[in-house]
């Protein structure tokens, strides 16, 4: 099947009529050629104990039809301590190139075996953005702190990179990086505090235009789609000033029932950002409750767990009642959930008084920008 625009929401194929498997990653442009990476979750399906199956990535020259390029970082399957390892729960894939190094360098985010521990960091460098990569750092807790979800960010004109992640459950931390990129340099700051799920912002996606850094963050409520908010800076380090929610006509508040993974600026076209985001359960209904109104009503009330619902903690006492009642329902709605389906939602951002803003469109082209 050969696609002539992008249709957000509807399953994706590649040039050999597979569904794509890029999760949670990011968009990589040279020389002529955009690569698309990120979590192949083929076979994360209900009770295989996968999370990930290495990091899979695509080629395109349009945006629209993307070649298989296979597993750049594939599963250790023989050392069950590996970073890799899919019990490990690998996520959030993404890589830099250092100019000074010649070297791509690989971060991802690493929750471990198991359910709620400290999340680290793993590092890896290659010669080829296609690979192979060599582990260089794990174990990593950047600045002693547990790193959930994150980006990455090169200021064009230093060439110095930056490190943006939920320090897990409390703040989010703009960390620098060393003049390597492998590891930070004990320069950071911290921003939105809240006091934990599903308040706390996660999944920072970085861009910047005009001079005005911006970022686009989640709520915590695992795999359920919840509300993003837009803030925006004069510097990486702030001070954030928080614009609200950059998806204003989704009337369910939860971002078209997706989360944004990055934002990507064609390199082409004048004024064209695309929000890349993943719809990580398409097969939830319609009409559930906005599991995020939920899990804050419950905690308000003092009967929720502290981690936002998964199908690992979906289970967890609640404070009874009608609110109670709700939460057990839409949490019950992810037990079993199915990544391997997960689809992708791409959406163009427009600009509105420098607030961004991220209408839904059925159907779009990116030769419809300038």
């Amino acid at each position: 099947m050969t696609y002539s625009s992008i249709c957000p929401g509807k399953t994706w194929l590649d040039t050999a009529g597979n569904r794509i498997q890029a999760h949670g990653g990011s968009i990589h442009y040279e020389e002529g050629v955009f690569y698309w990476y990120g979590e192949n979750k083929e076979k994360t399906t209900p009770g295989s104990g996968n999370w990930h199956w290495g990091v899979r990535a695509y080629s395109s020259t349009d945006l629209y039809n993307w070649d298989d390029r296979g597993l750049i970082i594939p599963p250790v399957l023989d050392d069950p301590s590996s970073p890799l390892h899919p019990a490990q729960k690998m996520d959030r894939p993404h890589i830099l190139f250092n100019e000074a190094t010649g070297k791509y360098v690989y971060w991802v985010k690493v929750m471990g075996e198991g359910s709620h521990g400290t999340q680290r960091s793993s590092v890896l460098t290659a010669d080829s953005l296609l690979g192979p990569y060599e582990i260089v750092r794990a174990g990593l807790e950047p600045l002693g702190m547990s790193a959930g979800d994150f980006d990455l960010v090169v200021d064009p004109v230093t060439r110095k990179a930056y490190y943006y992640f939920e320090k897990v459950h409390t703040d989010l931390i703009c960390a620098e990086l060393t003049d390597d990129y492998t590891d930070v340099t004990g320069e950071f700051s911290s921003h939105f505090p809240h006091p934990g799920p599903p308040f706390t912002r996660e999944a920072p996606a970085h861009f910047e235009r005009g001079g005005v850094h911006y970022l686009i963050t989640s709520g915590s409520t695992g795999y359920f789609p919840n509300f993003s908010e837009v803030a925006s800076a004069p510097t990486f380090h702030g001070p954030w000033t928080v614009l609200g929610d950059p998806h204003p006509d989704d009337l369910s508040r939860t971002s078209f029932r997706s989360q944004v993974s990055c934002v990507f600026k064609h390199p082409h076209k004048k004024d064209l950002y695309i929000a890349l985001a993943d719809r990580w359960l398409p097969q939830l209904p319609d009409n559930m409750p906005n599991v995020y109104d939920v899990v804050a009503s419950m905690t308000q009330t003092g009967g929720v767990p502290d981690a936002p619902p998964t199908s690992e903690n979906s289970g967890s006492p609640d404070s009874g009642g009608a609110e109670a009642g709700d939460g057990r329902a839409a949490m019950a709605a992810g037990l079993g959930e199915n990544t391997a389906i997960a689809d992708y939602v791409w959406l163009p951002i427009r600009f509105a008084d420098k607030h961004p803003v991220i209408d839904w469109h059925d159907e779009w082209r990116v030769e419809d920008y300038d």
